[in-house]
C-alpha cells in the first residue's frame, strides 16, 4: 500500500483476480474506469457485481469523494469484483486510519484466501470419483 502525492494506491486479491487500485482524490469527476473502461459496461451492468465494487465508498459515504481507476486480471467477473473491493477498502485505510474499524466489522478489509481445489490423479473431479460398475 503506497500514499503518492496523486493518488493511493493499494492491491486487492480473490481466488486467481489480481486488483492493482488508485484512488484519486477529486470531488469533480467521480467515476470507476476498470481496465480502462467504464464499470457499467465492464461489469454488463451487473447491479450485484456493482454494488460489491462500490459497498467500501458507500459504506463510508465517499462515493463522491474520489476518482478510482483500476487494472484488474485474471479469474472470473465474481473474483474480479471481489479483488477490487479489497483494493479499494485498502487504499481507504491507508487515506485515512480511523476508517478501519467500520470496513473490519463489514469484512472489507479480510482477504478470502480460498481457491479452486486441483484435480487429483484418477478422479473427474478434486473429489468426485468415477461412477462404481458392478457389473
Amino acid at each position: 500500500m503506497i500514499e503518492n502525492n496523486k493518488y493511493l494506491y493499494a492491491t486487492g486479491r480473490r481466488k486467481t483476480s489480481v486488483a492493482q487500485v488508485r484512488l484519486y482524490a477529486d470531488s469533480k469527476n467521480s467515476e470507476i474506469f476498470i481496465n480502462d473502461k467504464d464499470y457499467q459496461s465492464y461489469f454488463s451492468k451487473n447491479g450485484i457485481l456493482i454494488d460489491k465494487v462500490f459497498s467500501p465508498l458507500r459504506l463510508l459515504k465517499l462515493e463522491e469523494k474520489y476518482r478510482v481507476s483500476v487494472k484488474v486480471s485474471g479469474g472470473g467477473p465474481n473474483g474480479q469484483a471481489e479483488a477490487i473491493r479489497l483494493g479499494i477498502a485498502r487504499a481507504l485505510l491507508v487515506s485515512n486510519e480511523e476508517y478501519k474499524k467500520e470496513l473490519r466489522v463489514s469484512g472489507y478489509l479480510t482477504r478470502d484466501s480460498r481457491k479452486v481445489e486441483r484435480k487429483k490423479p484418477g478422479l473427474k473431479k478434486a473429489r468426485r470419483a468415477p461412477q462404481w460398475k458392478k457389473r
